[in-house]
């Protein structure tokens, strides 16, 4: 590394004075604000005119807070379950503090304690505070459990939207144990999850939930048939164009080459010219639909003319006429013979990322396909239209690699 003489810049020793004396008032203030070590040994005060309000696994609990110079902060020590105690702190600057984290409906003590910048603890004050229903009870005891198109549902509501896990447990008759699948973490006010992948024979599955303290709910138990699901034959797909699909470039990504087979390049592509990226085909049978998987072109998942948006509309009928299709419609909107099956958002980064920033575990997410649930509201089809109506560039034309169906052919 190339050293520099500051001694042969004088310019840059001019700043760098200049730059100290502005910086060191700041400093002194700062510190003498921040001022958290004393050797003041007084024992501070006790908290006084206590209330509490109780909520879900939690309470707020207020205060007024002792006339001491010295005060630091409140600590609030409390037992949440039979083998954890939890700590939380307030600062002097507010009158509430929040215990979180109780594992049951019940009393339990939280200890007060007022402490000072020199460690010091006041005497304490005993709180008896008396939490409603944990939302981890509330939501498990709440899911209804339901058949699926080759597994189960696990639908309910998470009212105060609070980060969860929800493990999912199905009975192995080979091993006479229940096989655990990978924990769905959520923090949403809806929960609807599905497993997938059993025959349609009686199956036993449950369900319990677990919170960010370590509490553990009763697992919930139920005996289900699953409802028929088939990945449909791509064979018998066919390319269906109408005069208002979009169409393709000179490079030839066809939109047959989305129904292929092949997970590789080409794919559909469709023509910048356009105002909208259609595409029709047909499906070769009626089916009931359950979901779909959708591949993206890499690299640039989450870039360019990927897909954001997008509606699918179908068809029962033999053969369907063409129609201009609206915009910002509602599942359900009928079009001609079309009918609004579905409006989808492809997810945003695992990670948190902003979709330009994803790393390579987002790209790999998208990579092995994006799965999507098909509205169970939604009828069967013959036909499929797909309407891309956003993509993550904001470019007026599309290109996807391949789609698969899942469901029920009639």
């Amino acid at each position: 590394m190339k050293k520099i003489n500051y001694r042969k810049r004088p310019a840059f020793l001019i700043l760098a004075i200049v730059l100290v004396n502005l910086l060191l008032p700041s400093c002194k203030e700062q510190e003498a604000n921040i001022d958290v070590i004393s050797n003041d040994m007084t024992k501070p005060g006790v908290v006084s005119n206590i209330k509490v309000e109780n909520f879900n696994g939690s309470a707020r609990i207020t205060y007024k807070l002792p006339d001491s110079k010295n005060l630091l902060y409140v600590l609030a020590r409390y037992p949440i379950n039979d083998n954890r105690v939890r700590e939380t702190k307030s600062s002097y600057y507010t009158d509430t503090i929040m215990v979180d984290g109780f594992a049951r409906e019940k009393e339990y003590e939280v200890t007060l304690y007022a402490v000072s910048r020199a460690n010091v603890m006041s005497d304490p004050v005993v709180v008896k505070v008396n939490p409603k229903t944990p939302n981890y009870i509330l939501v498990n005891s709440g899911l209804d459990i339901t058949s699926d198109f080759g597994g189960a549902n696990f639908f309910g509501q998470n009212v105060n939207k609070v980060p969860l896990a929800l493990h999912m447990l199905v009975y192995n008759e080979t091993t006479k144990k229940y096989d655990e699948q990978d924990p769905e973490y959520l923090n949403t006010n809806t929960i609807d999850i599905s497993i997938r992948n059993l025959p349609p024979t009686p199956q036993k599955v449950g369900v319990y939930t677990t919170d960010r303290f370590g509490n553990v709910s009763d697992t919930v138990f139920k005996t289900l048939t699953p409802l028929y699901e088939t990945l449909l034959d791509k064979s018998k797909f066919f390319t269906y164009r109408l005069p208002s699909d979009a169409s393709t470039t000179d490079y030839g990504w066809d939109l047959k080459y989305m129904f292929d087979g092949n997970l590789g390049e080409p794919g559909w592509h469709t023509n910048g010219n356009v105002s909208k990226s259609i595409g029709t085909f047909g499906m070769g049978v009626s089916a009931k639909i359950s979901r779909f998987i959708f591949w993206q072109r890499g690299p640039s998942y989450y870039e360019y003319q990927n897909t954001r948006t997008f509606t699918l509309w179908g068809s029962n009928k033999d053969n369907p006429v063409d129609v201009a299709l609206p915009t910002g419609t509602a599942l359900g909107t009928v079009a001609g013979d079309w009918i609004n099956m579905g409006n989808f958002v492809f997810p945003n980064p695992p990670s948190g990322l902003a979709p330009n920033q994803a790393n390579e575990a987002d790209k790999a997410f998208v990579a092995k396909g994006v799965n999507f649930t098909m509205p169970r509201s939604a009828p069967p089809a013959k036909y499929i239209r797909i309407d891309i109506t956003q993509t993550w560039g904001g470019l007026n034309y599309v290109n996807a690699l391949e789609i698969s169906m899942y469901g029920n052919p009639l």
